[in-house]
């Protein structure tokens, strides 16, 4: 199990025919957060007539929600709805505020400044996968270090902390659908001369090969 999100938060501003658009996004793990932030723009927003939102939460981006908040019903909310699964990210929500400038946008501008404004902000955010995973625990003794050592650099492999103790403790992060063939291939390489420890299954952020709990980043 995969899915696209993003890592904290990012926003975007610009301006369309004196009207003010500031779109925000925010990676959200369940429908309670996504909630709050909404309260949080509306609050710092206050003067704002229109806050519009769009947001899914899931792996099977099974709850969407959406408003207008009292621009021309189809011209906002949906369209982000729209943009995020076009963008195959889900765990996120896009707030874009307006600050109308005095000229009318008509719908097809209006939908077409909104879009700006939440595709402004997907692209300043920070986007990663969601995945799932394990973390490894491989004990061993001291003569084995060098050898381990080569093999992680040479595999790419995220080593998510060393234990120097009576033996050396090698705390290691992976995809769980490379598990298997990681342990065989560290078994034949130390003679199986090395004690393992699995975790239970979790979801990890996966940027740039290494991987991360929610409060690690």
């Amino acid at each position: 199990m995969s899915y696209k999100t993003i890592i904290g938060d990012a926003y975007y501003e610009f301006e369309e025919k004196r009207s003010v658009f500031i779109g925000y996004i925010k990676h959200i793990e369940s429908e309670d957060e996504a909630k709050n932030f909404i309260e949080y723009i509306n609050s710092k927003h206050y003067d704002s007539k229109h806050n519009v939102y769009g947001y899914i939460v899931g792996g099977d981006m099974l709850i969407q929600r959406y408003t207008d908040d009292g621009e021309p019903q189809g011209t906002a909310g949906i369209p982000i709805i729209e943009l995020i699964k076009k963008r195959k990210l889900t765990d996120v929500i896009i707030v874009v505020t307006r600050y109308f400038g005095g000229i009318l946008l008509g719908v097809g501008g209006l939908t077409r400044a909104y879009v700006n404004g939440a595709n402004g902000a997907i692209n300043n955010a920070r986007i990663v996968d969601k995945v799932l995973g394990n973390e490894i625990l491989i004990i061993v003794k001291y003569d084995l270090v060098g050898k381990l050592q080569y093999f992680f650099n040479e595999n790419k492999i995220h080593i998510k902390d060393t234990l120097y103790e009576d033996r050396v403790i090698f705390k290691v992060r992976c995809e769980k659908i490379d598990v298997n063939k990681f342990l065989s291939d560290i078994t034949d390489l130390t003679s199986n001369n090395l004690s393992v420890e699995i975790s239970d299954d979790v979801m990890y952020f996966k940027d740039e090969g290494k991987y991360f709990l929610n409060n690690e980043v």
